[in-house]
């Protein structure tokens, strides 16, 4: 199954765009499936049927779904106080009832996660996902979600220490405190499998991420900024959408103004991006005769390759060095942070940060230099001569 992730800045036009894709794809008789979390049924609006918690065939081949983020919380609360009720005991604490929760910050994003790990095991069910994601740059966050929450539940609950449940027992005597419950590791062991399952849907390589922006100095800054969010996750658009383009000159100074704003920003976009210009209708595009109307991109075909390559080059032989490179468009040499800590690089660039893991070979080099050239930010690694092969 294709997964095409679309967002952009607020305002932009992004569920639109993703509607009126979906809609496109399933009438050549692609089993199309558009997925959506925005609390407010934007989604329903333009597509011109109610969508919700449960799937809705909006047209043929095309199914529309809002996952609901309060059942979920709700669930997901329940069941962590029915397998917490001795220590709750314990402490004296009130259980809350199912009724009286709602949904804390993140819980949408969560319920996103989750109803995309359940397409993608579903995947014979349909040939396309588009998925409506948050404005950018949460859009940013949610995408590197998964990778950080299973970097949390090893360093909190690693897996190895769930071999000696044996002896946890007598290490809780022997320490005079508490160990962790066998049901908190198969909690975290769950959490880990759902979790690993999302990330591989954003890295397999039939993913693609696609921008959706106005034409505007707003846009662009909008636009750099999210692109180097993607690219330090590893992920790259396939087609910059720069949507409510005015077509046609207009005798309306005021407009006229707008207007020529708008070609110099799709020209500066050309200059870097794969851009389809998508028309202003003059209204709010609603119902599926509007979403026709939009000529909007086809969805991406498969194996198109989103994923950016963070490669290693040896040149040991010519500068005794190993070179990390990392593409990041768009990146400020000023605004670039490494800080190497164990096996793992911390990476900032701008707003956004990510913590890696180093390849096998770079865990036995020392950090000895950096670089940002071409968009591309180049790490060097000197070999330690105390953990490299002496062959070598």
């Amino acid at each position: 199954m294709r997964t095409l992730l679309i967002t952009g800045p607020g305002g932009a036009g992004r569920t639109t765009v993703a509607a009126a894709t979906a809609l496109a794809a399933a009438r050549q008789g692609t089993r199309t499936l558009v997925l959506s979390a925005d609390p407010t049924d934007t989604l329903g609006a333009a597509l011109g049927t109610p969508t919700g918690p449960r799937p809705t065939e909006a047209a043929p081949h095309l199914t529309a779904w809002r996952p609901d983020p309060a059942t979920a919380f709700r669930a997901d609360l329940t069941a962590l106080q029915d397998r917490a009720t001795t220590a709750l005991d314990l402490l004296g604490a009130t259980r809350l009832d199912p009724e009286e929760l709602t949904p804390l910050p993140g819980a949408a994003e969560l319920a996103l996660l989750r109803a995309l790990r359940d397409a993608a095991l579903a995947a014979d069910a349909h040939d396309l996902l588009v998925v409506d994601l948050p404005p950018a740059p949460h859009a940013v966050a949610l995408l590197g979600l998964p990778e950080e929450l299973r970097r949390y539940l090893r360093r909190l609950l690693p897996p190895e220490r769930q071999a000696a449940r044996a002896l946890r027992p007598v290490l809780g005597r022997l320490a005079g405190v508490p160990m962790p419950a066998e049901w908190l590791y198969e909690k975290a062991a769950r959490w880990d499998v759902e979790l690993a399952a999302a990330e591989a849907v954003l890295a397999d390589r039939d993913t693609v991420v696609r921008l959706v922006a106005e034409p505007s100095p707003a846009g662009l800054d909008a636009v750099r900024a999210t692109t180097l969010g993607l690219a330090l996750r590893g992920l790259r658009t396939d087609v910059l959408v720069a949507n409510r383009v005015f077509a046609e000159p207009t005798a309306d100074t005021r407009l006229a103004g707008v207007v020529a704003q708008q070609r110099k920003a799709v020209d500066e976009w050309r200059e870097t991006y794969d851009v389809h210009s998508v028309d202003h209708l003059g209204r709010d595009p609603r119902g599926t005769d509007d979403l026709t109307a939009l000529t909007v991109p086809p969805a991406p075909t498969p194996r198109r390759g989103p994923t950016t390559e963070w490669a290693v080059t040896d040149r040991i032989a010519e500068d005794g060095v190993l070179v990390w490179h990392i593409p990041l468009p768009g990146a400020v040499r000023d605004d670039l942070d490494l800080i190497r800590r164990g096996d793992e690089l911390v990476v900032t660039a701008g707003p956004f940060r990510r913590i890696v893991p180093l390849p096998s070979a770079l865990r036995r080099c020392t950090v000895s230099g950096a670089g940002l050239r071409d968009g591309e930010l180049r790490i060097r690694f000197t070999p330690d001569p105390g953990l490299w092969p002496t062959g070598r």
